[in-house]
């Protein structure tokens, strides 16, 4: 009875828990996975539900069928498996088969008499002291490790090809709206030659316009230079040869109406990182009862039989059935020091892993606390934006009737306005963009990718 209360008082058979108080992210880690949480939110919602672009889930699911790193991670959870069922075997007996016979001459005599025997050996290690409990609990903490990996790999990938698909979506519609001002710019480069010939402006007003429009399209290359390295991105993602991919134009993309102010700790309980280094906790955890359990002695029970016609000198012919059985209790009296600095390894490692552990989740909040701010701040931004567009639209429209009517409007003005107005619009796009990518940042934040 009082070894089993010290064997218990020492961990060797207990599962692992989170630690007890002394750290506030532990505690509100440990509440938020004790309590329910609601499947419809954000961070238990499938991509599919978050990324409703029909073209751009079909990039997804090529994503997730083609892609090498999920590959890779998929087979780092198969090789855990196979760790894991290996160390449940090791609660079985081994069995070996090992015939073997011979003849032996002497002094050149006849080789006449062949002996043989096929022995079956079995040997069984009792699990008295926990050693392969806690082998098996850490492959098994190692395989859930690596499915969160696979996760976090599956994320990456959902949220990267979000990533730059979106980026072509807005490369292009900057396209079009580059070239559109180029259309105009030419235009106006005509109206102030005319003008010029009216003596309304004068050379310089021409060369000016000339000058943007030029600037307008040399733009346009850099644009379409883009747009291939985005399609290069996105194609090495799909696993795929570099191509050009199709994307949508409709610029309509809905935020989730619950968006969470601060930073939920039910976000960070299913990320796949949080988890990852928890589970490497409780990895060092078990690795600790096995160090602490090899101060405990090792019981094997072994049996042989099998059938043989040599029995010293009871030789019989042809062969007799045979049968052996023998324990043995094999404890550490030499190797204490040893196991100590082991122990003492261990515990250090532990420690570490705590501390990883910890830094993954402040880690983890910071990320979601940014991609909540970006959110709001960007809606905000995005609605200055579209008034500042609504009155650069006037000022142009105003400045060019002044500059017909010849108010004492110069060509500067126009132009002024005219690229005030382009850099307005160009900054519209880029907040829709912004504001995507914070939903996507959100959403890999939180580990979605499901």
């Amino acid at each position: 009875m009082m070894m089993t209360v010290a064997l218990s008082s020492c961990h060797i058979y207990r599962k692992y828990e989170l630690p007890e108080g002394g750290n506030a992210q532990i505690s509100d880690y440990r509440n938020a996975i004790e309590n329910s949480t609601d499947s419809t939110t954000l961070e238990y919602i499938g991509w599919e539900k978050v990324f409703t672009d029909p073209l751009l889930q079909s990039y997804i699911r090529k994503a997730l069928d083609n892609n090498l790193d999920l590959n890779d991670a998929y087979y780092n959870v198969k090789a855990a498996e196979a760790q894991l069922k290996g160390a449940k075997l090791s609660y079985f007996p081994s069995l070996a088969l090992s015939p073997n016979g011979g003849a032996a001459s002497y002094d050149g005599s006849k080789m006449n008499t062949w002996t043989y025997t096929i022995p079956l050996a079995a040997n069984w290690e009792i699990d008295a002291f926990g050693k392969i409990l806690n082998r098996k609990r850490g492959a098994k903490v190692t395989v859930e490790q690596m499915q969160d990996y696979e996760q976090a790999v599956r994320s990456q990938i959902v949220c990267g090809v979000a990533s730059a698909y979106y980026s072509l979506v807005l490369l292009k519609q900057q396209l079009d709206l580059t070239e559109r001002t180029s259309v105009i710019w030419k235009d106006q480069v005509e109206s102030m030659k005319a003008m010029k010939e009216a003596a309304y402006v004068n050379e310089a007003a021409v060369v000016q316009s000339e000058a943007n429009y030029w600037n307008i399209v040399g733009s346009i290359s850099d644009i379409r230079q883009n747009i291939t390295s985005v399609s290069n991105s996105l194609s090495v993602l799909l696993g795929e040869y570099p191509t050009e991919w199709d994307v949508t134009s409709d610029l309509t993309f809905a935020l989730p109406a619950d968006i969470s102010k601060g930073v939920p700790m039910s976000y960070l309980a299913v990320r796949p990182d949080v988890r990852a280094a928890e589970r490497g906790l409780a990895a060092a955890y078990y690795t600790v009862n096995s160090a602490r359990a090899a101060f405990y002695p090792s019981i094997n029970i072994s049996a042989q039989g099998g059938f043989t016609n040599l029995m010293g000198s009871l030789v019989t012919n042809p062969g007799i059935w045979f049968a052996q059985l023998a324990g043995q209790l094999t404890a550490p009296l030499f190797s204490r020091g040893q196991n100590i600095a082991t122990l003492e390894a261990a515990k250090a490692k532990q420690q570490q892993a705590m501390n990883a552990f910890r830094k993954t989740v402040l880690n983890a909040s910071a990320d979601v606390s940014n991609a909540l701010a970006q959110i709001k701040n960007i809606s905000d931004k995005k609605v200055a934006v579209e008034n500042q567009i609504d009155k650069l639209e006037k000022s142009v429209e105003y400045t060019q009737e002044l500059l017909v009517l010849d108010q004492k409007t110069t060509y500067l003005e126009v132009l002024t306005a005219r690229s005030s107005l382009l850099s307005a619009q160009l900054s519209s796009l880029a907040c829709w963009h912004t504001q995507v990518a914070s939903l996507i940042n959100l959403y890999q934040a939180v580990g979605g990718g499901r």
